[in-house]
Order: C-alpha cells, then structure tokens, then sequence
C-alpha cells in the first residue's frame, strides 16, 4: 500500500487519481473511504486529498495545497511577503488570488482564503517557484503588494507620507529589499489592478 502511495507524494490528488491506484479492487471507492478513516490520506475538500507525510515520506507544501484547492490561483498578500522575508508577522491564514469568485477553506492542514482578482491582472508579476517534484504559483515581491493594498479596505495611499506609515509600521517592511524591487511590475499592475491610485503613490515612493 505504501508503495504506491509514495508515488504520490506531496501533491494533492483527486478521488480518481487514487482509485486509478487500487485497479484490482471492486469497490475502489470504499478504499479511499478506508484510506481516509485509517490516516493514510487527509482530505482537503469533497474529491481531493494529500497523502499522510507519515506515510508518503515528503513533507506537505501549504503552497502547493493552495494552488490546488483553488484553481487557477496564486499565493499573494501577506503570505507571499512572508515568504520572501519581507515582514516579521507570522502569517496564520494562506492568503491567494484567484479569478473565480473570493472563497475560504478550512482544512485540517491549514486555512486557506482567496480574493478575486480580474483576468487581466491575474498574470501580472506571477512566477512559479520549483521546489524538487513539484513547483507553485506565487505572486512577486511587488505584486504581492499590490494585491496586499488592493485588497485591505482601509488603505488609501494619497500621499508619500502615507507610504511611508504604511510600509515602515502598518506592516514593517524590509526597506532595503523594498528599494529593490522592479519598478516595472507596479507599472503593470496601475494599467489593469485595483486601487491604481494608491499604487501609483508606492511608485512614487519608490523612484523619489
């Protein structure tokens, strides 16, 4: 049994998937039930699973769970921003953008909340991140920003001054990797993304 559950490894996998592994079984539907009751499996949502670290032998990727559990989607926000070192706040809740409509999970693995985010957005400073067997969706350093402000209500940067607050205490940024980043993808993203004001001044803020 493990055998074949090692082939999975980290990657969440639907019911199918795991039944396609149990051919010779009448009933392979039960299996996964059995799998599941017995800790060989975790269920994430109705119809897809990630194979027990225990007994797949790979850690769990909460980044790679949350490309799957909604699709299409990217990590974004906060969680990106941790990621990256950016921000000392641990981050509780995986936070991801998503063209479908604003959905939250809760799984025994972790909570995972998306934001909808316009099509023509959607792509703009995106990268996939390899790690190993499999690679993940994630915003980059300024997009995760941009999305972070776009989606926090009470932000309205009208003034450098306001960046400034922001950046420095409302969310401590690193301002040495801050000063670093790609000019062009906050460019980008005023053409297409929400609150294009607000993100124009964190332009501004960035080339003075």
């Amino acid at each position: 049994m493990n055998r074949q559950l090692k082939e999975i490894g980290a990657v969440p996998v639907t019911t199918s998937v795991i039944e396609s592994l149990y051919p010779e079984l009448k009933s392979s539907e039960k299996k996964v039930v059995w799998l599941e009751k017995n800790g060989y499996i975790i269920r994430l949502k109705r119809g897809l699973y990630v194979v027990n670290p225990e007994h797949s032998g790979k850690t769990l990727s909460s980044e790679l769970i949350a490309n799957h559990l909604y699709a299409p989607s990217y990590i974004s926000m906060s969680t990106a921003l941790r990621y990256y070192g950016l921000i000392p706040e641990a981050v509780y809740t995986h936070q991801s953008m998503t063209v479908k409509h604003s959905r939250s999970f809760q799984t025994p693995i972790g909570n995972y909340d998306y934001k909808y985010i316009a099509r023509d957005a959607f792509s703009v400073g995106v990268r996939s991140i390899h790690k190993g067997e499999y690679a993940f969706l994630i915003a980059s350093p300024e997009k995760a920003l941009c999305d972070l402000i776009a989606n926090s209500s009470k932000v309205n940067l009208r003034f450098l001054k306001d960046v400034e607050n922001y950046l420095e205490h409302d969310i401590r940024m690193d301002m040495d990797e801050f000063y670093k980043f790609d000019a062009t993808i906050f460019e980008e993203y005023i053409k297409v993304g929400k609150k294009a004001d607000s993100i124009a001044t964190v332009l501004k803020f960035l080339r003075r």
